[in-house]
């Protein structure tokens, strides 16, 4: 793997800076040419659903950091009135959702006693979502997106497929309620059937419901209505055929004044409950497709998330915004930035009140001194209380995130008198049975003499529920699958840096495959450790992650003069904050060293893995 020379790492970065002020620039002199809808308890996502708890907050963090939205674009809705709600659902039907069995029912996973009225809560809220989106384009904007919603499957008198309220039926009949009398077409590109949608409105010639699927979900017939099963395996070119068919079909005998867009990700190719293949190049274009259709004639469009699971789904919708807001492809960055902005946009947002809060959990010390007897610590880093981290772990959507893969009942425990560092540990249960992250953390200035860093001496992020799959095998030195959250948890280390006034985030990745997951935003502190990973990952280049980690930790990779195995050592890495360390560690003399060591370098492999 080539590392690009620090001169040519600045151009980039400046680059992309200077693209981004453009857009900014555009962006301030221009019309704004789309509104948001979101509201930061959609967290709380429904129990049983493999939604990313943190999709909407992930797309908005990528339009904030390339400039793509205002603040005035961005509002927060209400909770959807109940005389709204029985414009599309029977009251018997509303009554009933207030029992658990029935809500575990719609969900297809146990409701935890008490939390029925949270369910139901955030449900009206994302339906108040997507009226507060069609709000503001009937009042003159071309294109309003509502990050939730498109709950498509909750038809008059009941509910399915995780969807207990139907918050597009709804926003349609408030609107006619309120005397719009125009023609509304509702385009449902969801990998699952708008049957709930279409029943809703199956004797309204008015409203036109068009949903392409894989299979259908009972009654098909409708007024205004073309249903369109396409089985399972769909890939680009016979899904983007379906699509423009069906579009062309249905404008050219229908003509909408209103079109509500159900942005399906679960079409895709790699969506954990989906079974087409569709790339991602493939949903842009078919939402390229839609949104420029229904533009050229002047429709107004009302775009809801709708389908979409597992940690990629965000990356979708948030393709097709950065393309709709400037016209060309913009390819949304790794998880690791999008958390690392994410975690600053937090923090900002946040600040003023963590300062309020920082005298939560007052213990004798903080009241009256450490005594010079009992050097007590009870400040996590020497700056924050436990009151502090919990709080800042739940805002910054760890917890949340850790909730959503089926833990209702996370524990954080600290311990700030072990000789290493203090450390964080994350529980599972309120009995502390199910260790999920144990996390142990030191300010040092002994790693690099001349800086202080945040150093990581430990971490462990596992789910103890997890299988291991042939698609995700044990890697060395793991018990259990991983957590899923180690890009999270990383840009939560470096706004602490931020926020400590620290130079940088120091750690040892024990296994090689830590430290090539670490790569993309971390760098060897010496540059004889850049130059031996940076020859084993090109050696390595056509094996998998798993595979090239195995092959290391077994000593299959050598030396080839030798024959003596290459012997993967907790080389130290760090994740420059401060200019100072970044020049240290980027600078050319640096990039030259590790140039000169990797040229040294004879690697081979000694045989093939089994």
């Amino acid at each position: 793997m080539n590392h690009p020379p620090a001169a040519g790492s600045r151009f980039f970065r400046t680059r992309q800076r200077l693209k981004r002020a453009l857009r900014a620039l555009a962006l301030a002199l221009g019309r704004r040419p789309a509104f948001v809808v979101f509201d930061p308890s959609y967290r709380e996502q429904l129990r049983g659903a493999p939604l990313d708890p943190l999709r909407g907050e992930k797309i908005l963090a990528f339009l904030s950091m390339e400039h793509l939205l205002a603040g005035e674009q961005l509002t927060r809705p209400l909770p959807a009135a109940m005389k709204n709600l029985l414009l599309a659902h029977d009251p018997a039907y509303l009554e009933s959702i207030q029992q658990n069995e029935v809500l575990t029912q719609i969900l297809g996973s146990p409701v935890a006693p008490g939390q029925e009225e949270a369910i139901l809560q955030l449900q009206r809220l994302m339906v108040g979502g997507t009226i507060q989106a069609t709000r503001l384009v009937m009042a003159g904007a071309p294109f309003a997106v509502h990050l939730g919603g498109g709950f498509h499957h909750a038809g008059r008198s009941r509910g399915a497929g995780f969807c207990v309220l139907n918050d597009v039926a709804v926003a349609i009949l408030r609107l006619r309620q309120r005397g719009f009398t125009g023609n509304v077409l509702v385009v449902d590109l969801d990998l699952h059937d708008g049957n709930g949608t279409r029943e809703i409105f199956a004797h309204d010639p008015t409203v036109f419901t068009l949903s392409i699927h894989n299979r259908h979900w009972g009654e098909v017939e409708a007024e205004a209505s073309l249903s369109v099963a396409l089985g399972d395996g769909v890939s680009d070119e016979a899904y983007l055929q379906a699509v423009e068919d069906a579009l062309k079909e249905v404008l050219s005998t229908f003509s909408p004044s209103l079109a509500f867009f159900l942005a399906g990700a679960d079409v895709a190719a790699d969506d954990p409950l989906g079974n087409w293949n569709v790339s991602p190049q493939g949903v842009l274009q078919r939402d390229r497709l839609v949104l420029s259709r229904l533009r050229e004639l002047g429709v107004p469009v009302v775009m809801v998330l709708a389908g979409g699971y597992g940690d990629r789904a965000w990356r979708y919708p948030a393709r097709t915004l950065a393309w709709y807001l400037t016209g060309e492809p913009l390819e949304p960055p790794s998880d690791e930035v999008v958390a690392l902005a994410r975690m600053r946009q937090m923090a900002h947002i946040f600040g003023e009140a963590a300062e309020d809060e920082a005298d939560w959990g007052l213990t004798e010390e903080d009241l009256f001194g450490a005594l010079p007897s009992l050097p007590v610590q009870t400040r996590f880093l020497g700056s924050f209380s436990p009151v502090r981290v919990e709080l800042m772990l739940e805002r910054m959507g760890l917890l949340q995130q850790i909730r959503a893969k089926g833990f209702p009942c996370p524990t954080v425990t600290l311990e700030l008198d072990h000789p290493l560092g203090h450390t964080l540990r994350i529980f599972g249960d309120p009995q502390k049975s199910e260790l999920l992250l144990e996390l142990r953390l030191a300010r040092s200035s002994r790693v690099l003499p001349g800086f202080e860093v945040l150093s990581v001496e430990w971490l462990l992020l596992q789910n103890p529920r997890a299988q291991f799959t042939p698609e995700r095998p044990r890697l060395p030195g793991q018990q259990h699958p991983g957590l899923g959250l180690l890009a999270d948890v990383f840009a939560w280390l470096v706004v602490l840096c931020e926020e400590l006034a620290l130079d940088g985030l120091a750690f040892r990745p024990s296994h090689y495959h830590l430290a090539a997951l670490a790569r993309r935003h971390a760098t060897f502190l010496y540059p004889e450790h850049a130059a031996l990973f940076s020859a084993v990952s090109e050696l390595l280049a056509p094996f998998s992650l798993p595979e090239a980690s195995h092959l290391v930790h077994e000593g299959h990779v050598v030396h080839r003069e030798t024959g003596q195995p290459v012997v993967w050592e907790a080389f130290p890495m760090v994740v420059p904050v401060s200019q100072r360390l970044r020049e240290q560690v980027e600078g050319e003399s640096y990039q030259r060293q590790a140039q000169a060591a990797k040229a040294a370098l004879r690697l081979a492999l000694r045989s093939e893995p089994r």
